[in-house]
């Protein structure tokens, strides 16, 4: 079985990484006004991979794969010259790649990563799509697209739970849509009073489960809470039916994953996790795992990049984040 490594490739790569970048953009449909990949040689790519570093993907020690990467933005990484050998493709080599730079992106600080792509490939759009990328920006001929990163909390008390939530409303506006998930008691509803509470407004805050949506007002002038239970719900068309405002709204919706997405352009995911500590029978186990994952453009920027600096002490930011790993077999 072939065995596909991506790996940070240096300077003394550079021969390597040209060879693949001339090889993938030169199998590409000719455009107007044509790709400037063409024009790079050993010593350009080596300038940048000195600058700001790259990855090099290996199949049984070949070169199949490339990427540069782009460090001018604080908080961001981008990613250029991403390039797969023509007799390599449809084989997770570009995947792989995207894995590696979004955990080299976590792991540098960066909140985010961003792209630019050709709008004549479709192909290649679809393909960044479906990899939770969307544009943020556009300079014809060109699509400017952006991810941002999620954040793992780990949080050990329902206090801790609920000044995490209290953060992320700190941050919500009207339109926003929280879709929760998670087993029976991991503390979506937990979650969610925390967060009325910090939005102020009416309560109490209950699960909804058999009036399916409740809306508390706000005792201020901000935004209403929407506050939505799919779990008896059977799809996506019975929460259209709803008629919920989510406009002016903020929408919180647990069990609502593959259902609720559908109902604004971006959102927050939120996944709520037991974890395996032993705890005595009579003390039980209050900490959660909670993963916030941020969808579309609403949230590409600094502002839920700084929920990680101001939860902390409130639900400490998990380290064990999801890793793609460096080698895929």
């Amino acid at each position: 079985m072939s065995r596909l490594q991506v790996v940070l490739a240096g300077p003394e790569r550079a021969e390597e990484v040209v060879r693949i970048i001339h090889r993938s953009f030169g199998a590409r449909p000719v455009l107007d006004p044509p790709a400037t990949a063409m024009d790079e040689t050993a010593e350009t790519v080596a300038a940048g991979l000195r600058r700001d570093g790259g990855l090099l993907a290996l199949r049984d020690n070949q070169a199949v794969g490339t990427m540069l990467f782009n460090r001018d933005r604080a908080g961001l990484l981008g990613m250029r010259r991403v390039s797969v050998d023509p007799a390599a493709q449809i084989h997770g080599v570009a995947s792989a790649m995207v894995g590696v730079a979004e955990n080299v992106a976590a792991e540098s600080g960066a909140h985010g990563l961003w792209l630019y792509v050709r709008e004549e490939l479709p192909n290649t759009i679809r393909f960044w799509s479906r990899r939770g990328y969307y544009p943020i920006g556009r300079d014809e001929p060109l699509l400017e697209f952006g991810k941002e990163l999620g954040a793992q909390f780990r949080c050990d008390s329902v206090d801790q739970t609920h000044q995490l939530a209290g953060h992320l409303a700190g941050i919500a506006r009207p339109g926003d849509l929280l879709v929760l998930s998670g087993e029976l008691g991991a503390g979506k509803t937990t979650f969610v009073q925390g967060f009325g509470a910090a939005l102020r407004v009416r309560g109490p805050i209950t699960s909804p489960t058999f009036v399916i949506a409740r809306v508390h007002p706000s005792l201020t002038d901000g935004p209403a809470l929407v506050h939505v239970d799919a779990y008896r719900l059977g799809g996506a068309e019975e929460i259209d039916d709803l008629d919920l405002d989510v406009e002016h709204s903020v929408t919180v919706v647990e069990w609502g994953s593959d259902m609720a997405e559908q109902l604004a352009d971006s959102h927050l995911e939120i996944i709520f996790e037991r974890t395996d500590a032993e705890q005595p029978a009579d003390e039980p186990d209050e900490t959660r795992r909670i993963t916030i994952r941020p969808h579309g453009l609403r949230w590409f920027g600094s502002e839920l990049a700084s929920l990680g600096e101001k939860a902390r002490g409130a639900g400490s930011p998990d380290q064990d984040r999801d890793r793609h790993g460096n080698t895929v077999r």
